[in-house]
């Protein structure tokens, strides 16, 4: 005779953050809810796990129904279990976050969401459950990290250059970085190397062209 618990369980979500950088804005990519609660209102890509399923599994299953997007690498953000979190009952979210080139990416509206599309983090629009304090902390954890990994470079192209790197680096700190100092830091990333190649911008010295040695990972500075 199968087992029942005494006590109700709470329901189990995951919830998806992804960043990208558009212009000089950094984005995050949102779908439009077409069932309730909030009907039509923004949020995360996220939905109710199975009962065999793991937790990123769940994450990339979700993200890939709702957005159409696949093949990018996600991260454990927190465990968000407020008991008020959800109208419905009680539900505990695990959410995710991933940093991604937005010309990598092809969107398409499924599953329940009527709607996908980038918001700039400072014009989010109205977002459900409390899904803008899921993004803030996506974003804060996302500047720490800038401190001691190479989790920037998950948003460059296959070839880049070093200011284009700062100017990654700048959108997320919302602040100006000292050119010298920044270069002198990162020619030091092992998982970086020069391609042989200069681009050309306009009148402007040709600028040395580098790549990631292994795309998709993300290194610890000591």
């Amino acid at each position: 005779m199968a087992y029942s618990y005494q006590h109700p369980h709470p329901a189990v979500t995951t919830d998806v953050v992804i960043f990208t950088i558009q212009g000089d804005r950094l984005e995050v990519l949102l779908v439009r809810r077409g069932t309730e609660p909030y009907r039509g209102s923004w949020a995360l890509p996220g939905g109710f796990l199975d009962s065999d399923e793991d937790l990123k599994a769940c994450a990339k299953r979700e993200l890939e129904e709702e957005t159409g997007v696949t093949g990018v690498y996600l991260e454990q953000l927190y465990t968000f279990g407020a008991p008020d979190r959800d109208p419905r009952k009680r539900v505990i979210s695990v959410a995710y976050y991933a940093l991604v080139p937005p010309d990598r990416l092809q969107l398409r509206a499924a599953s329940d969401a009527e709607a996908v599309a980038w918001y700039s983090l400072d014009a989010l629009p109205p977002l459900a459950f409390d899904h803008k304090d899921i993004i803030a902390m996506a974003h804060k954890r996302l500047s720490s990290k800038l401190d001691y990994s190479t989790i920037a470079l998950q948003f460059m192209p296959e070839k880049f250059t070093l200011s284009a790197l700062q100017k990654v680096y700048e959108i997320i700190l919302g602040e100006r970085l000292d050119k010298r100092n920044f270069r002198k830091r990162v020619i030091t990333f092992a998982c970086i190397q020069h391609t042989g190649e200069l681009a050309q911008y306009g009148k402007h010295r040709p600028a040395r062209l580098y790549t990631v040695i292994s795309p998709g990972t993300v290194e610890f500075i000591k």
